[in-house]
């Protein structure tokens, strides 16, 4: 009977669980799952372990969250190479050198675009029609190894980060099964990224979602879909004479020429008659409107309807819910 080639694997939050799963699930034997520790979650910081330390504890593996007791246990297993999906951290060199035919790293790019830890943000941001997956040959200098196979994605119109990394993390889990055994046998020759093509992310903030008004509303919406659940889109806006802080959940852009008939250029003294609770100069921008049961805000260039939003410390509402309880 032909032995099953000996994984160890790296990963740590749900876009790696399915590429730990299609393994165990394949013909490979996967020996051990090293994962980050337990961390604080939530508005009550309770201990929440990550997503494949639950998924591996389900498939019956053992797991390790010290890299220190990792490095011991690896040299004990002997491992023929490792995957590494999300993990969190860039491995030392020490780590490359303990697995013969190395490790491989899932990315959710087409690498060297999109290097760093927001690449699928980045994408939705930029407004890219595509992105997709990478498998490298991981160095120790970040998503710069080369590229063993990837997989182009289309990104849709309404695809959020959630839904897109779902969508990449099974693609990249169904690329690494397919590509892994003949990688192994030495089928496949990995080639060098060209770096003088190579664009970066950055890690992520709160304040990243802060919304300026004064960008177009294409940009706006990207945003939402981006930052979607976190850090999310918030920002502050008029209404009634007075500042709420709302949170964008669900938007949809409406052309800066036409709301309903009210043209965006249109007099302060129209859109006052228009909508009597408004009464800006219309060229301001972060400025809520109502009309014909819709929410619309003013943004630097046309519109967005506002379908789903939430209020700072209130559960998510429609925009409907929000007319009734805040706008009558």
């Amino acid at each position: 009977m032909k032995q099953r080639p000996k994984i160890v694997f790296f990963g740590t939050p749900e876009f790696a669980a399915p590429s730990l799963k299609a393994l165990c699930q394949k013909e490979f034997d996967v020996l051990l799952a090293i994962t980050q520790a337990d961390k604080p979650v939530g508005r009550n910081q309770e201990i929440t372990p990550a997503e494949v330390k639950v998924e591996a504890q389900n498939l019956g593996l053992k797991v390790i969250d010290d890299l220190a007791l990792a490095k011991l246990k690896i040299k004990e297993l002997k491992p023929e190479a490792a995957v590494v999906v999300a993990y969190g951290k860039i491995l030392p060199q020490e780590f490359l050198d303990l697995f013969p035919k190395g490790i491989l790293n899932v990315h959710p790019s087409l690498l060297p675009k999109y290097r760093g830890p927001s690449p699928i943000q980045a994408a939705i941001l930029n407004g890219d029609e595509s992105t997709g997956v990478s498998i490298i040959k991981l160095d120790e200098q970040m998503d710069h190894g080369a590229v063993i196979s990837n997989l182009k994605f289309s990104i849709s119109n309404n695809d959020t980060y959630r839904s897109l990394s779902e969508k990449l993390a099974q693609a990249g889990a169904e690329l690494l099964v397919k590509i892994l055994p003949d990688y192994l046998a030495g089928k496949i020759k990995p080639i060098s990224q060209n770096d003088s093509q190579a664009t970066f992310t950055k890690i992520l903030k709160r304040e990243d979602g802060e919304i300026d008004w004064h960008k177009s509303a294409a940009a706006i919406e990207r945003a939402v879909r981006a930052y979607f659940p976190w850090p999310g889109c918030y920002g502050d806006v008029r209404s009634k004479n007075k500042e709420l802080r709302i949170k964008l959940i669900e938007v949809e852009i409406v052309s800066d020429c036409l709301v309903d008939g009210l043209s965006s250029n249109c007099s302060a003294d129209a859109l006052a008659s228009a909508n009597a609770e408004a009464n800006p100069p219309a060229q301001q921008v972060g400025i809520l409107y109502k009309q014909n049961g819709r929410l619309y805000v003013r943004c630097g260039q046309d519109w967005l309807n506002i379908i789903r939003l939430q209020l700072s410390g209130k559960k998510e509402m429609t925009a409907q819910e929000f007319i009734n309880g805040y706008l009558k």
